[in-house]
This record gives structure tokens, C-alpha cells and sequence, in this order.
């Protein structure tokens, strides 16, 4: 066929007809364009409005959360009532003092003084077995390196007196500080209070000698400033940074430099009457290495080396007084009640002779049995009866008898009971404020009021006949008194604990409904939920309102139970839940009895297994194990339905998935940090020993092992999808692989210098080194987090391929040797002249988008990872993918299963990260790794990212079991990612409400604050966590990936 003739001068009205349909096409495709981006504005609008409102909801949720979890705990853990009452001199307990007038005089206010001055000496964490001898062949670095006091007190027993110091849980430094110098109980609430003080209001030590005039001076811990802010000379106070873990040396050898100089320069001597003096460097050994460690050993010899020198320089009218204000576990931490965290050490001095000891008939049963020990809140009255000064008023311990019984005859015995009979009356004193206080009184039935009525009796027959009072006489008034005190003691901490029922009551039910909204939400509506969320939301906020408002009228009007503004929360709370389902019962024709199926079955069982073992205390302490066992069985469960699928290629898929599940489930265990109530059926392998908790080099060059390979099995996941491609080839093999790098360099740096690997390095010089590290991995992968990730584009590729026998992207496709197994998913498109354009990635490109977010923030979390943790972490995050790969090739993306699962894993992995539901097993330490002093408000969040990094990442990868495998064209896919969500808040919902229902009902269990309030409060603490990164990182970063792709390929969801 000949080629047409080309027309050289065509006809001006063939010309003008053709510029014309020209300018119409031109036109029409402008038309087209233009309709086509109003068309894309809306469906972005229409998502944005979507989502805000998805997102609104969940905020909701977790509103509900925090509010039952408020309302428990003001009922839960009240604290004391603090009395404002203060000891005065002019008002001695039990009238005239014994041998005087009764009048204050220059030798004391309620009771002669015995010295002058006195050096109090805290040495942080000093456990009472670190001052005793040990002639084994296996002696610990511990052993026999602090040996003064008790060799002191073998050859001069009338000068020196050793005694275990006993601690009242929580045995943190801030808590323990309030007693040592209040005499008072602490409550178990002022626990998480250990980061920043407050001022101590209520009549101490402290400001009772500051009203008698004495000048003090202080060195050390600067938490003393916090609660004692104003009471020390300002020429003579030198704080130092408490909190830093990893400094050893910085605050003992700052109280060295200036402690002597007070004690013997003739310029400073004169200006103090009271020296306290906190060594912090055994307390910091032991957080840092464990006690078992040279490092402890040095420190010991030379807090050895200044008790010796500085009893050699104080007069024989100054007491020193050494003291731990707790102790240490086997690991070298502390928090909780375990024996060795409790019992620490006091040794009392004085040059001249004036102590002594009990004699047999005096000691009490306990001390018969267990042998002599003190409370830590006896040194209260103790210090202030020896420096003249009255007992302040809310003290609840007895003097220590041994300070008092030195002399002759019957000097020593009668000096103890009158010391004591104060003492008495000083805590009656209390007794009755308080019960001024509770508007109640004072029970004068009990036990310890008959000993205490007694006591007076014989105190009465003794000042009748002063001078024919016999030994026998002035023993049986000190056993009595002495009775009173330690009854009156074991009454407080029995009853202390005051619960307001009715409080703990709405925040369960609060909690309870909670979970029956996320349920209803989750699995009771049929179609897609984005036309339901918004119109649901509205009706909770009117509800609401009208709980509000009810709340106002009734909390004025009726008794509640509650205070005006917890009645409000309370009557808030319900009203939108009360709401929510009035909007449900309007929508009734969307409602449906979902009947699980073989999935939904097995997520609800597992959720019930894992929140019923809350009711026994054994369960709890081996929730680890029965973790273990739930994610192995979901495993086995997964390759046996794996089995029945029928396709080839995703039949074998998820068998190996499946069987990788298994896997890492199982050697995630490996990883092991044991309580104390586990042994001795557990063997600790988080630290390089059970002793110790400094890493093993075995873990860190696993760590390294696993920043290597790491980046490889991701990428293995998006090559799988053909979706490695543009930004995450970038982020995973580049930025990914050398933070993980990065990391494990951090690690090793740390482990060289806490064991001193590198001799040119002294201890402390790698500090800032590892600093710069730290913050260069967590700038790198926060602003990725936050900027890369929402910049991004798309993880696809584009191939143009000739096949001219493709005609039509409509027409069924067969694989050819140039596009081999690609489906016709929209991935092909064909050109007008033949060429066909193969996108790769496509049928991932949501999965693929989203991936982006956890890999970006998880090297964040991995550098607040001790090496075993960090590994274990590792793992999780391989897992995270593994389930997303079965939950596509199952069809679980409309199941309870996979979020179930995700919860599980979570959990389960917490203690594979070296934690327990244990104050102690915190690790404080993690605040300085990129710092070098406590800084609010990250300090906080730095241990908050260690402590809960499985939790926080399982919640990141919440969509990503919807997302994964999905392409533009998958519809609903935004309902899904809410129903997986609702779900996922379902069941962490059910865990703390059924800890936080045990908790209440076991509220006066022996193991309460041991172990069942523990785990409540992680509970409250996980709970809030994870919803907040669920709802605000996870679901809310959904939109940045949503609109790369809906840019390219329309807005469906």
C-alpha cells in the first residue's frame, strides 16, 4: 500500500476545521485534567476527614482507659495523710522528764543530750553483708573490702555498734531518705517519685534542729536538696547529679575534697553542729557491674579507707553515724522488698565509751531467732534524743537500745526506759492526731494500748520511789513501752493501706466498659466501619456532655463516694460509653452476633489464658513461660492450617513462616532476666552472670551478628514483593544497616569501659565518645521517623517491555519469559504503541510504604537495648514480618488473631529484654545513655523506651498486618486497619482490666505489693503506652502513606 501523498497547500477550510478539532482535543484534555484533580481533591478530603475522625475515636478509647485507670488508682494506692503538726520543746510527751524539772535547758529539750554534733555518713546501697567478715575460698569482690566497723566494733564494743538496718519497701533513695528522717511509713505509690523529689512538709529531723538553732552542712546526693531545700549552710552544701548510673567517682571523690576540711580546719569546724555527708559510688557499682565485680571492691576499700580517717579527726563529743539507706539484689539493683534490697547496714561511733548492748532477757523472740536488727525508722528518735532535740511528730520508730545503754548498774537500763517511755508517748501523740485528723479515735481496746496503759502503771509505781526503783522495774516499763511501739508498728503496716472501695469499683466498671465498646467496635458490625466511626464518635461526645453535666447536679446533691471532680470524670466516662451504644442501638441494622470462627477462637482463649493467671501470684511470676508457650502454639497452629493451602508457592511460604515463627518464639526465651520468687528453676542469661549485670562478650558479638544480618532478612521480606526498591533500598541498605551498626559500636564502647578493655582509656573517658554515638543514631533515625517518612515516595520501580502480544492490561495474562507469574492486578500497563510497563512493587505498595515507619524508628529503640536486648528486639521485629506474611497467606486480615498475637508478642518479648513486673529489674541506667545528666522531660521517655520497646513496636506494626500485600486497588482497607486496632486495644484492655480486678480483690494478699501491684501498675503503664503509639504513630501515620500512594493511584480506601 502506497504511502498518502503529503498535501503541501491544503485548503484554508480543511486547515481552520483542523486547528479547530486541535484546540477542542487540547481543550477537552484540560477538561479531563482538571476534572480529574477536583476528583482527587475530594477523595483526599474524604479520607483526611475519614481518618481524623478514625483517629478521634481511638482517642476516646484511650480516654476511657486513663480515666478507669485514675479512678482505680485513687482508690487503689491513696498515700498517707500528711499531718502538719510539729514536736515542740515546750511540750515534753509524758510530762516532767525522770530526775529533772522538766524544763528545757541548755542539755536538751525532751531528754539530756548526749553529744554535741554528728557526722552522718550515707553510703548509698551499703547491704549489711558487705560490712561483715568472710573466710571462705569463694569470696565475692564484696567480701572483706569494708572492714572498720566491724572490726571496730569486736575490739571496742562500748564505743561502736553494728547492726543490720532494715528498710521499709520501696527501697529507692528518695523514699528511703523521707523515712530516715521522718520516721514514717512510705506508700508504694511514691515508688515511681524516685526521678524528682518534693520537699518534705511534715516535721523531720531536719527542720527540728534547724528550730533548735543547729547549723548543718551537707555533701553529696543532691536529692537532699529537693526534700530539704533552705536547711543546710549555702557556704557549706555541695550537691552533686544522683541519678547518673555510670559516673562512680564524680560525687565520692566531691565529698572527699571538702569533708576532711570540715572535719579538722579550725575555719570550718565551728560552723556546723550536724555534717551529712552521701557517698554515692557502691550504689552506682552496683547498678552498673553488680556486687560481685572488682569495681564494687574498690569502692568498698575505699569507703573503708574514709570511715577510718574520719574517726581518727572527729572529738569525743561527735557521734558518727554510717548507714546504707538500703541494700542491693544479687544483680546490684534495688526497688522492691527481696531481703538483701531490705536489710542494709548502721554502725554507730563514738570515741568516748557510751554504748552497750542488751541482755538476753531483753531481747524479743525475733531477736532470739533471726538475731538483733533495727528498723531504718528507729534512727529518728535515736539521732534526736542524742542531740537534745524533740522526736518529730509523725515518727513511728523506737529508740535504738544499744546508744543508750552505756554506764554503770542501772544507769544504762533506766536512761533506755525513759528514752523509750518518751518515745511511747510520742507516738500516742500521733495516733491521736491522726485520728483528730480522720475525724475517728483512737481505739484504746487494742493490744497495744493495754501494753502502753501497763507501761504507765509501772512508770507511776517507779516515780513513787525514785530512788528505791529496782532494775527489774525500769526493764519491765522498757519491754512494755518498747511493746507499745513495735505493736503500734505492726498495726500501721497492716492498716496503712487504706483502699477506697468505692473508687477502685467505677474505675473497674469504667475499665469493663471500655473493653465491651472496643469489642463491639472490633467484631459487632457488618461492612465497611468508616461510615460508622464518625457518626459513633459524636454520640459518645453528646453522652458525654450529659455525663457532665449529671455529674455536676449529683455530686452536689447526692453522696457519691467520690470528690466533685472524680464524680465528673466518672459520670463523663459512662455517659459516652452510654452513648456509644445508643449510636450503636440507631445503627442496630449494621449490628451482628459475630460467631468466631477456628482464629477468633484461638485469640479468644489466648486473651483468656493470659489475663485469668492474674489471679494467682504463681502465675504471675511465670507469665514469661506461659507466653512462651501461647505464641508456640499460635506457631503450630499456623504451619498446620499453612499445610491446607492451596496454592503451591503460598503453601510453602507459610510453612516456612510458620516454622520461623516457632523458632524465634522459642529462642526469644533464651533471653532471661529471673525474679527472685523464680528461683532456683530459673538461670538469669540477660548479663554475663547471675551476680552481675554487665553484658557478656558473647552478647555483644551476637549483637554485631545481628546488625549484619538483620538488614538482609528485611530486605528479604520487600525483594519477596519486589518492593525494594527506591526509598527502601535506601533506608534499608544504607541508613538502616549502619545505625544497626552504629549500635552495636555504642555497646562495645560501653562494655570496654565499664570492664576496662582498652588500658589508654581511663574509666570515663569512652563517656563522650558513646554520647556522640547515641545521639547521632537517634537523630538519624527520629528524623527519619519524622521527616523521611512522611516525604517519601512510593517503594516501586517501573520496566518498560516490548510484547507485542499483549494487547489489552484487561486481556487474562499468561507468565512470559519477560514478565514471569505477574498477575493482572493493575502492575501492567500498556501503551497505545505496544509497550507494555510492568510496576514493580504494586501489589505491596501500601505494605511497602508503611514498613517504612517501624524500620525507621527501630533503631531508636535498639540503642536504649542492652546487647541480650537488643538482639531480642531484633528478633521481634523479624517476627513482626513473619506474622504479616502468614496473616496475608491465611486470610487473617479481618481476624482478632493477628492483633491478639501482636499483644502476645509484646508481652512476651518485655521479658526477653531483661525486664520483670518488678520495680528493681528497671534500668535506670538507660536515661544517660545519650545524656550525661538527668533532663526532663527525656530522662523519663529514655527509660520509658527501654522498658516498653516490644510493646512500642508491636504497635507500629498494627496496620502493617492490614497493609502488607495490599495493593491501591484492595478496598475497605482503612476499616480494617481500625477493626485491627480496636482489637489490638481489645486485648491489651482485657490484660489490665483483669490485672487491675485481681488486684482489687487480692488487695490484703501477703504478695500485694510484691507482686500484684507491680504488674497491675506495668499493666496501667503498657496499656496507655501502646494505645498512644497505636492511635497517634501507627494509625495516624497511615495518612503519610496513604497519600504517597493515593497521589499516584486515587484515594480508595
Amino acid at each position: 500500500m502506497a504511502p498518502p501523498k503529503e498535501i503541501n497547500n491544503p485548503p484554508p477550510e480543511l486547515l481552520a476545521s483542523f486547528q479547530k478539532a486541535k484546540a477542542d482535543l487540547k481543550k477537552r484534555e484540560r477538561t479531563d485534567a482538571s476534572v480529574q484533580k477536583k476528583e482527587r481533591a475530594r477523595q483526599r478530603t474524604e479520607f483526611n476527614l475519614s481518618h481524623g475522625l478514625l483517629v478521634g475515636f481511638l482517642l476516646w478509647i484511650l480516654a476511657l482507659h486513663v480515666s478507669g485507670l485514675y479512678l482505680f488508682t485513687r482508690g487503689f494506692l491513696l498515700t498517707r495523710l500528711v499531718l502538719e503538726n510539729k514536736s515542740s520543746c515546750d511540750v515534753i510527751p509524758g510530762g516532767a522528764r525522770v530526775g529533772v524539772d522538766g524544763t528545757v535547758d541548755a542539755d536538751g529539750c525532751w531528754y539530756p543530750k548526749r553529744f554535741e554534733k554528728a557526722v552522718v555518713v550515707v553510703i548509698d546501697a551499703l547491704r549489711y553483708d558487705f560490712t561483715q567478715p568472710y573466710n571462705g575460698s569463694d569470696a565475692a569482690h564484696f567480701h572483706n573490702a569494708f572492714k572498720v566497723p566491724y572490726e571496730t566494733t569486736l575490739s571496742h564494743p562500748e564505743n561502736s555498734v553494728l547492726l543490720p538496718f532494715i528498710a521499709d519497701p520501696p527501697t529507692t533513695t528518695l523514699q528511703r531518705l523521707k523515712g530516715l528522717t521522718t520516721g514514717t511509713l512510705p506508700t508504694f505509690i511514691d515508688a515511681g517519685s524516685n526521678f524528682a523529689g518534693t520537699s518534705i512538709e511534715e516535721d523531720n529531723l531536719l527542720s527540728q534542729w534547724k528550730a533548735q538553732g543547729k547549723r548543718m552542712a551537707f555533701l553529696g546526693d543532691d536529692t537532699w536538696m529537693a526534700l530539704f531545700p533552705d536547711m543546710f549552710e549555702p557556704e557549706m552544701c555541695k550537691p552533686y547529679d544522683s541519678l547518673n548510673v555510670w559516673d562512680l567517682h564524680t560525687v565520692d571523690n566531691g565529698v572527699n575534697e571538702y569533708i576532711y576540711s570540715y572535719l579538722q580546719e579550725p575555719e570550718w569546724r565551728g560552723k556546723w553542729d550536724v555534717l551529712v555527708a552521701h557517698y554515692l559510688g557502691v550504689d552506682h557499682a552496683g547498678h552498673r557491674y553488680g556486687p560481685d565485680h572488682p569495681a564494687m571492691g574498690a569502692k568498698l576499700r575505699q569507703m573503708d579507707e574514709t570511715v577510718e580517717r574520719i574517726m581518727g579527726v572527729i572529738d569525743e563529743e561527735t557521734l558518727l553515724v554510717v548507714m546504707g539507706d538500703h541494700g542491693m539484689d544479687t544483680k546490684g539493683d534495688h526497688g522492691g522488698e527481696s531481703w538483701p534490697e531490705l536489710e542494709a547496714a548502721v554502725w554507730l561511733y563514738s570515741k568516748k565509751p557510751r554504748f552497750g548492748r542488751l541482755e538476753e532477757g531483753l531481747l524479743t523472740e525475733k531477736d532470739r531467732s533471726e538475731g538483733r536488727s533495727v528498723q531504718q525508722i528507729d534512727l529518728v528518735p535515736t539521732l534526736s534524743l542524742l542531740l537534745g532535740g524533740p522526736v518529730p511528730f509523725n515518727n513511728l520508730g523506737g529508740p535504738i537500745a544499744e546508744v543508750f545503754l552505756g554506764g554503770e548498774g542501772e544507769e544504762g537500763i533506766k536512761r533506755l526506759a525513759e528514752v523509750s517511755r518518751i518515745t511511747a508517748h510520742q507516738i500516742k501523740g500521733y495516733q491521736e492526731g491522726y485520728a483528730h485528723a480522720k475525724h475517728t479515735h483512737v481505739d484504746g481496746a487494742t493490744e497495744a494500748a493495754a501494753l502502753f496503759e501497763e507501761g504507765e502503771k509501772v512508770w507511776e509505781e517507779i516515780v513513787k520511789d525514785r530512788k528505791g526503783a529496782t532494775k527489774a522495774a525500769y526493764e519491765k516499763a522498757y519491754k512494755l513501752f518498747q511493746g507499745f511501739q513495735e505493736k503500734n508498728l505492726k498495726t500501721c503496716r497492716d492498716l496503712w493501706a487504706r483502699f477506697d472501695l468505692v473508687s477502685m469499683a467505677y474505675g473497674i466498671v469504667v475499665l469493663i466498659g471500655s473493653v465491651i465498646v472496643l469489642i463491639t467496635f472490633a467484631r459487632g458490625f457488618d461492612g465497611d466501619m468508616k461510615e460508622l466511626w464518625g457518626f459513633l464518635l459524636q454520640k459518645s461526645v453528646t453522652g458525654m456532655a450529659f455525663g457532665v453535666a449529671a455529674g455536676s447536679i449529683v455530686s452536689s446533691t447526692v453522696p457519691f463516694g467520690l470528690s466533685r471532680p472524680n464524680t465528673s470524670i466518672f459520670c463523663a466516662a459512662l455517659g459516652s460509653i452510654f452513648g456509644f451504644f445508643g449510636g450503636s442501638w440507631t445503627a442496630r441494622k449494621r449490628l451482628s452476633v459475630a460467631i468466631p470462627d477456628g482464629w477468633g477462637w484461638f485469640a479468644i482463649v489466648a486473651t483468656t489464658i493470659h489475663s485469668v493467671l492474674f489471679a494467682s501470684n504463681s502465675f504471675v511470676v511465670w507469665e514469661d513461660s506461659i507466653l512462651t508457650y501461647l505464641l508456640s502454639t499460635f506457631g503450630l497452629v499456623a504451619l498446620i492450617a499453612s499445610r491446607r493451602v492451596e496454592d503451591d508457592v503460598q503453601r510453602a511460604l507459610g510453612t516456612y513462616q510458620s516454622i520461623i515463627f516457632i523458632i524465634l518464639s522459642r529462642a526469644s526465651s533464651l533471653s532471661k532476666l529471673c525474679r527472685e520468687e523464680q528461683m532456683p528453676f530459673c538461670k538469669s542469661t540477660f548479663y554475663a552472670s547471675a551476680s552481675s549485670s554487665v553484658s557478656s562478650p558473647l552478647a555483644l558479638a551476637l549483637l554485631f551478628l545481628t546488625a549484619i544480618t538483620l538488614p538482609f532478612i528485611i530486605s528479604a521480606f520487600f525483594k519477596g514483593t519486589k518492593s525494594y526498591t527506591g526509598p527502601a533500598q535506601f533506608w534499608i541498605g544504607w541508613i538502616f544497616r549502619a545505625t544497626l551498626l552504629l549500635s552495636a559500636l555504642y555497646w562495645f564502647l560501653d562494655s570496654a569501659d565499664n570492664g576496662s578493655w582498652i588500658d589508654e582509656f581511663s574509666s570515663g573517658e569512652l563517656k563522650a565518645p558513646k554520647t556522640f554515638l547515641a545521639q547521632l543514631i537517634l537523630t538519624m533515625s527520629l528524623s527519619a521517623a519524622t521527616i523521611g517518612f512522611a516525604w517519601s515516595s512510593v517503594c516501586l520501580s517501573l520496566e518498560v517491555v516490548k510484547i507485542p502480544d499483549l494487547v489489552s492490561p484487561d486481556t487474562p495474562s499468561t507468565p512470559t519469559p519477560a514478565i514471569p507469574a505477574l498477575k493482572n492486578d493493575g502492575s501492567i500497563r500498556t501503551t497505545p504503541t505496544g509497550e507494555t510497563i510492568v510496576l514493580y512493587g504494586y501489589a505491596n505498595i501500601h505494605g511497602s510504604r508503611y514498613a517504612l515507619l517501624p524500620l525507621a524508628l527501630f533503631p531508636a529503640l535498639l540503642l536504649l537495648q542492652k546487647p541480650m536486648g537488643g538482639i531480642a528486639l531484633s528478633a521481634l521485629l523479624w517476627q513482626i514480618f513473619v506474622l504479616a506474611d502468614l496473616v496475608d497467606i491465611l486470610g487473617l486480615r479481618d481476624s482478632l488473631v493477628g492483633p491478639v498475637v501482636l499483644g502476645l508478642m509484646g508481652n512476651s518479648y518485655f521479658f526477653a529484654t531483661g525486664h520483670q513486673a518488678t520495680l528493681q529489674s528497671i534500668q535506670w541506667e538507660s536515661a544517660f545513655i545519650p545524656l550525661s545528666t538527668i533532663t526532663y522531660p527525656w530522662s523519663p521517655l529514655l527509660v520509658i523506651g527501654n522498658t516498653l520497646a516490644p510493646q512500642i513496636l508491636v504497635a507500629l506494626g498494627v496496620p502493617l498486618l492490614v497493609l502488607w500485600k495490599s495493593s491501591p486497588k484492595d478496598v475497605g482497607l482503612l476499616g480494617l486497619i481500625a477493626k485491627g486496632a480496636a482489637a489490638f486495644m481489645a486485648y491489651q484492655g482485657v490484660v489490665t482490666t483483669m490485672s487491675t480486678i485481681c488486684a482489687g480483690m487480692l488487695r490484703r494478699h501477703l504478695m500485694l505489693y510484691r507482686i500484684f501491684c507491680p504488674r497491675f501498675m506495668l499493666g496501667g503503664v503498657v496499656l496507655c503506652v501502646s494505645e498512644v503509639v497505636v492511635v497517634l504513630v501507627a494509625v495516624g501515620g497511615v495518612r503519610w502513606g496513604w497519600g504517597s500512594v493515593g497521589e499516584g493511584f486515587g484515594w480508595v480506601f
